[in-house]
């Protein structure tokens, strides 16, 4: 149960602070309020360094199922370990997105707006066409498993005759903050058509808890489009996994 914990508790982390900042910029009366994409942009990378950091020792920190089922599906994860992962991230999820609405109580009745509400918990397109967000979120996801293989094939290069292995301190030490840049990177680039989805417990998770949770004022949860930001990043984690795979690098 270990892998569990790890993969909850990392998740979570990634959640409070991930939705933590998109709640400090769009709910109303906040000290972060209207301070725009860049900073939910760089939130949401620092989330997932600290959320690598806080577990990768642990359990890997998928901290996305996309990720897990990826590795799997090119055989670098056990299989039997995937449904222990899935759920301790969709748990994990779930309570970091309520740990937001606890930390943002007295906001939610303040903000009239109920799609900015749902913002917090859950990513919407700007333009609702299901064939683009979802290719939106095949390419952008594909494009962040590649580079976590490529980042943490870097580790191996190093090399050296002293007693410090250089290896693990760019596996250990670096590779979760680049993980963050690019994490980053991927939502100045391609986060705009769909909000970046680019995990399936980061979406789903949250917005279970959007439609559970007594929050002041709120509307529905959008499940018309709520496969899209599930399946997408699915099969474009694999694609990324599978390219990355041919390649041989």
């Amino acid at each position: 149960m270990e892998n569990f914990w790890a993969e909850l508790v990392g998740t979570m982390i990634l959640i409070i602070l991930g939705d933590g900042v998109v709640a400090n910029v769009v709910l109303n009366k906040t000290k972060g309020n209207n301070s725009g994409w860049i900073v939910i942009t760089a939130g949401w990378g620092f989330a997932v360094a600290i959320a690598v950091y806080a577990v990768g020792h642990i359990s890997g920190a998928h901290i996305n199922p996309a990720v897990t089922i990826s590795l799997a599906a090119i055989g670098e994860f056990e299989t039997a370990k995937v449904p222990i992962y899935l759920a301790g991230q969709m748990a994990g999820a779930f309570l970091g997105a309520t740990l937001v609405w606890l930390a943002y109580l007295p906001h939610w009745k303040v903000t009239e707006n109920q799609a900015l509400k749902l913002a917090v918990f859950s990513t919407a397109p700007e333009i609702r066409s299901y064939g683009a967000n979802f290719l939106c979120e095949v390419i952008g996801t594909a494009t962040l498993i590649f580079g976590v293989l490529a980042i943490s094939a870097n580790a191996g290069e190093f090399n050296t005759d002293s007693q410090l292995d250089l290896a693990k301190v760019f596996s250990v030490g670096l590779n979760p903050l680049l993980v963050g840049f690019l994490v980053w990177a991927i939502g100045l680039s391609l986060g705009g058509p769909t909000g970046y989805a680019i995990n399936p417990a980061r979406d789903l998770g949250p917005r279970l808890a959007h439609a559970l949770l007594p929050i002041a004022g709120k509307g529905g949860s959008d499940w018309r489009y709520s496969w899209v930001p599930v399946i997408a990043p699915i099969i474009g984690g694999i694609v990324g996994a599978v390219a990355f795979r041919i390649l041989g690098w």
